[in-house]
């Protein structure tokens, strides 16, 4: 295994062309234990009430989306480019907490795998990114309980040629110009949104093509005739500024919009030990609150890490400074990543988790999904452990 320590380089001397950063390579190398040797803790104490390692399984490669996390690695961190992780010691304030923090990509470095499964594989994790429906969609066998909802608003969303479908605003304008025009709707084959969308009668089953690959190559080749699902964060830039064969503007529309109103990826811990880490979420979720809080005050050092962290991973996944920038600025401009109704971030309004639980509950009873037929929309959630005091800057 190939670890890789570095201190993140001063901005001062970066500007001058100084050689910034320590860099050591070694087969079994420097670990957040060894940089955590030499600090004294100080006056946040997390070594009584949280894990010596806490460690975070999100859902996809080093992204913006990730940034409040990313936020939190420390100086002194290490890179596990084989496993795809970076850790560090937890320091709060400028002050070491004891712990040490981690945190792992997913997507193929987990097999494509749902991040609550892995979760229950690997009692090694403390939090995972869980999509609130798939919270209801596999309760029976792997249940959670979201703890923050770091983006208020699901990103995921279907995007169009503007050229050829000038008229479209809406989803339902959307797929009813798709079906008199013969064109398709591709997308990530199993989505649960997309089963939804079909049974209430918003897209008609005849134009879904469940086929997408994640790259280009349909949507370019179709010139304009056929939509395709995305994330609003990503792919306009991405189409308009970094796909030759496009490049140029797609409109797209927010799944949420549609109903389907979910809250992505939000940070989550296994049911069955909600009791035992509750001394330690009611430390740390305050600490990730302020983290997003930070990251969106000033996101540069740790949108230079994540490009890093995407270079040591090296797994064919591509990111660019202009994706991240656009991330950063379209996550607040669109409302993504917000405070929500109140003056705090981090929360789970009640009653849209209400609303969007029947609609869940219904669409997965159906499908047969692995839903405990005893759930309630409270088991999936709490905002117990968030401090209301803290919030994005107006």
């Amino acid at each position: 295994m190939t670890l890789i320590t570095r201190r993140r380089a001063l901005a001062a001397a970066s500007t001058l062309g100084v050689a910034t950063l320590a860099l050591t390579a070694c087969s079994g190398g420097t670990t957040a234990d060894d940089a955590a040797a030499d600090l004294e803790v100080g006056s946040l104490d997390l070594s009584a009430v949280c894990p010596a390692d806490i460690v975070v399984q999100t859902d996809w490669n080093p992204q913006a989306e990730h940034g409040h996390l990313f936020q939190l690695i420390g100086d002194d961190y290490t890179i596990d480019a084989e496993n795809k992780s970076v850790s560090s010691p937890l320091v709060v304030d400028g002050e070491y907490t004891g712990v040490n923090f981690e945190v792992r990509a997913g997507g193929p470095a987990i097999g494509y795998s749902t991040v609550n499964s892995i979760m229950f594989q690997d009692d090694a994790i403390t939090l995972g990114y869980v999509h609130s429906d798939a919270a209801i969609s596999s309760s029976a066998i792997t249940p959670v309980v979201g703890v923050m909802a770091q983006m208020d608003v699901n990103p995921q969303m279907v995007m169009w040629d503007p050229e050829t479908y000038p008229d479209v605003e809406t989803i339902e304008d959307l797929a009813a110009a798709l079906e008199e025009s013969g064109g398709a709707w591709r997308y990530f084959g199993g989505a649960a949104y997309m089963e939804y969308l079909m049974a209430a009668g918003i897209v008609p089953e005849s134009i879904v093509d469940g086929g997408y690959d994640g790259t280009p190559a349909s949507f370019v080749a179709d010139d304009g005739l056929s939509a395709q699902q995305g994330f609003a964060s990503a792919e306009p830039y991405i189409y308009a500024n970094e796909v030759e064969a496009w490049n140029k503007p797609v409109e797209y529309a927010l799944i949420a919009d549609a109903g389907w109103d979910i809250y992505g990826s939000a940070l989550s811990v296994r049911a069955d030990k909600i009791e035992e880490l509750s001394p330690c979420l009611e430390e740390l979720v305050p600490i990730l609150q302020q983290a997003e809080v930070d990251f969106f005050a000033d996101p540069s050092d740790t949108v230079d890490l994540i490009l890093e962290l995407v270079a040591e991973y090296n797994n064919g996944w591509t990111y660019s400074q202009g994706v991240a920038d656009y991330a950063v600025e379209t996550l607040i401009e669109d409302g993504i990543v917000s405070n929500g109704d109140n003056g705090y971030i981090g929360d789970f309004d009640p009653e849209r988790v209400s609303e969007f639980f029947g609609t869940g509950m219904e669409l997965f009873q159906e499908i047969a999904a692995d839903v405990d037929p005893d759930l309630v929309a409270e088991d999936i959630y709490t905002n117990e452990f968030l401090d209301t005091s803290i919030g994005l800057s107006e």
